[in-house]
């Protein structure tokens, strides 16, 4: 192997998929990369890559690899931070991945904000509710609800996400307002899609301090948080929705939120990035910038 750059060439197609995309990242012709790559290979005596005519993908040695060459990589790009003194001042490409609600509420304005105090600092926001792998998709910083289950990453709680049943004055004229669980039984819901798996998220409750779940009579279903506000604002039905989403809401009168004693207990929501590896001045910033959101926002 000559020093890194086969690694690079590995890296960056990996990532994105093909030599063709990857040499547009790093201004290198395409063979370049495919060389480099069959050199990296032939050095390694293994195969990386599963090619076809549109796209290459990773084979399990390549997978391994990829892990172990993004955290490389990763720590190479800080020391030489750290050589050029550069350490201080947050610069260079911030990549961060959050749901997409929560994130244009309270996590886009603060990177904002950030960004406009730091020059030097670059944004890659990416909106999305699904799953992703950081190390895979080379993220900086990403947003969990939940118990997290990946023992890789590093977490730091900054929020908590209750739910809140809700439906609009207009609906609960019409069919009353359950007082009871037992009540939900004699209204239709809509209810959210959720877009990791396809299937409809049960309800959530607690009876008698125990929780409970719910799979309600549906009259629609939604795969978008925004979309189940509306739903629930147009008379549909009564939805179960995270309740930072829906504070404006019930704040001026367009939803009314039902058997608020049986919320579930609120869930965790916490920043996560990879660990064993320096944590760039981008990275540590945008941490802390993100930590007060639950504070301020409570």
């Amino acid at each position: 192997m000559h020093g890194l750059q086969p690694l690079i060439a590995f890296a960056e197609t990996a990532k994105q998929g093909g030599f063709a995309a990857a040499s547009r990242e790093l201004g290198t012709a395409p063979s370049t990369l495919a060389k480099a790559v069959g050199r990296l290979e032939a050095s390694l005596g293994v195969k990386l890559f599963h090619r076809t005519t549109r796209q290459v993908g990773l084979t399990p040695d390549g997978e391994r690899l990829f892990r172990r060459c993004q955290r490389v990589l990763a720590e190479l790009e800080d020391l030489q931070a750290d050589a050029a003194g550069t350490r201080a001042a947050p610069a260079g490409t911030l990549k961060v991945d959050v749901p997409i609600v929560y994130g244009k509420r309270y996590v886009v304005p603060r990177l904002a904000a950030l960004a406009r105090r730091h020059p030097g600092l670059q944004l890659d926001v990416r909106l999305n509710d699904g799953y992703v792998d950081l190390v895979r998709d080379g993220i900086d910083l990403a947003l969990r609800v939940g118990a997290l289950a990946d023992s890789s990453l590093v977490a730091r709680r900054i929020d908590a996400q209750g739910m809140a049943l809700c439906a609009s004055p207009a609906y609960l004229a019409e069919h009353g307002t359950p007082r009871r669980i037992a009540d939900l039984d004699r209204h239709v819901a809509v209810l959210f899609r959720m877009p990791t798996s396809g299937r409809n998220r049960p309800w959530q409750l607690r009876r008698r301090g125990e929780a409970i779940e719910i799979d309600p009579r549906s009259r629609a279903r939604v795969n978008d948080g925004e979309g189940l506000i509306a739903a629930l604002c147009s008379g549909l039905g009564l939805g179960q929705i995270p309740d930072y989403m829906v504070a404006d809401e019930l704040r001026d009168g367009r939803l009314v939120e039902v058997l608020k004693g049986s919320r579930p207990e609120a869930t965790p929501i916490s920043l996560v990035w990879p660990s064993g590896r320096l944590l760039p001045a981008r990275v540590r910033v945008a941490i802390d910038a993100l930590a007060s959101i639950g504070s301020e926002r409570g």
